[in-house]
């Protein structure tokens, strides 16, 4: 899911780019489509009925019935700080709990190779592992 809040500049943005997008081959709809998700992380699949092109005419029903809402700039602005800051924060977490993993798993690592070198030895030494 993505967002539902737009600045006016970026919601006139994103009509621009719907509108190219109807008049696109399959390839640039590919790409504008990319674009919308990753620039305003604008999902159509979130505001149109599925299996039905989403345009220009779409997008401006989408705000007359409140589904995609219109908010001034530093609000915007402000709530993608927001987002940036949960962002990092949860790739911070999700880093740290890599890093405890691997340091747990690091102890199995050396008890498996010490187990696998005892063997080793035991079959050198010719009682073939029993």
């Amino acid at each position: 899911m993505g967002r539902n809040k737009y600045s006016q500049h970026e919601i006139d943005i994103i009509a621009m780019l719907l509108r190219k997008k109807c008049a696109g081959t399959r390839f640039q709809q590919k790409e504008i489509r990319h674009q919308l998700r990753v620039n305003f992380e604008f999902n159509i699949s979130d505001f149109n009925e599925q299996g039905k092109a989403f345009g220009d005419k779409e997008l401006q029903e989408a705000i007359q019935r409140g589904a995609i809402q219109i908010l001034d700039d530093a609000t915007i602005a402000a709530m993608k700080e927001k987002r940036a800051r949960d962002k990092a924060r949860d790739e911070a977490a999700r880093q740290a709990e890599a890093e405890a993993n691997a340091d747990a798993n690091e102890g199995n690592w050396q008890e498996a190779m010490k187990e696998w070198e005892e063997w080793e030895k035991s079959v050198s030494d010719g009682d073939n592992g029993k």
